[in-house]
């Protein structure tokens, strides 16, 4: 795992730089889910994939970018889903974007992920490490990525980040985002799901939400890419992750692109929403 790590923060100080000085017009390709893929996307996955590939103990890897499995040693132990550069529209107006990073073994499935690792690209850049059990911060100090501190949500936090097209949120959905504002929560959302989900675990909770919506009925993040290094960071700092009825990390994955709703925030938050959702089944 630790050469893995290393890879990881290699791509990163190149991403970094690809960040400050590369092309952030789009490019005339879409990714899988039909999402038109910006230059940045594209130079990011390759500088990835470059390091990934010199690894002997990585059997296969898959990008958001990519519609495939990619492999990369038939005896490797270890499966990498990453999504390269989340939020990369956000670059052209200097807010924070970042890389995420699930490691699997055996299959690609949210049972089977053993390590997240997440990357904010910001006035600072840092690194969340979670091994399934803690989870670790690290920022880049001089070209090194020094430890700062454990993380670990509080019970019920004050911040609510509230994804998707409102006008296509399900009453129930509505009504209880309502609620939150009218219980005093505060509106953090950046349209990054890496900043927004960082800012809401380093202040200690709130709520994250990314529902199913009547244009978009299975949610628009992707499962393997985004929500399940998400949600094994969540569970391990005392928060939660759910769909709105289950477990994220519970759910089958039938197909490498296959998104879901997901809600991501601490305890008191997340069990609000499986009251609102379990009484609208």
């Amino acid at each position: 795992m630790e050469n893995i790590i290393k890879a990881i923060q290699e791509a990163t100080i190149e991403i970094k730089h690809l960040i400050e000085t590369g092309d952030t017009s789009k490019s005339e390709n879409q990714n899988s889910t039909g999402d038109t893929q910006l230059k940045l996307d594209i130079a990011s996955d390759i500088i990835i994939e470059k390091y990934f590939k010199e690894l002997s103990n990585v059997k296969a890897i898959i990008s958001e970018e990519q519609e495939n499995i990619i492999p990369i040693n038939e005896n490797g132990e270890y499966l990498i889903a990453y999504d390269p550069l989340d939020g990369s529209s956000l670059v052209d107006v200097n807010l924070s974007v970042g890389s995420i990073y699930g490691i699997y073994k055996n299959d690609f499935n949210g049972k089977n992920i053993v390590a997240s690792v997440y990357v904010v690209f910001g006035p600072r850049v840092e690194l969340v490490y979670c091994d399934s059990q803690t989870v670790k911060m690290y920022r880049l100090q001089d070209g090194v990525f020094n430890y700062i501190k454990d993380i670990k949500l509080k019970k019920q936090g004050n911040l609510k980040a509230p994804g998707s097209t409102q006008q296509c949120w399900y009453p129930h959905h509505k009504v209880m985002i309502n609620s939150f504002f009218e219980d005093g929560y505060r509106l953090r959302y950046s349209g990054g799901m890496v900043p927004d989900l960082h800012q809401i675990l380093l202040k200690g909770g709130g709520l994250f939400s990314y529902p199913a919506t009547s244009d978009l009925p299975k949610g628009k993040l992707r499962q393997l890419f985004e929500v399940f290094p998400f949600a094994l960071t969540y569970k391990c700092a005392g928060g939660g992750a759910i769909d709105g009825y289950k477990e994220l990390l519970e759910i089958e994955t039938n197909h490498i692109h296959d998104t879901t709703p997901c809600f991501f925030g601490s305890i008191n938050e997340i069990q609000k929403v499986l009251e609102v959702y379990k009484s609208h089944a």
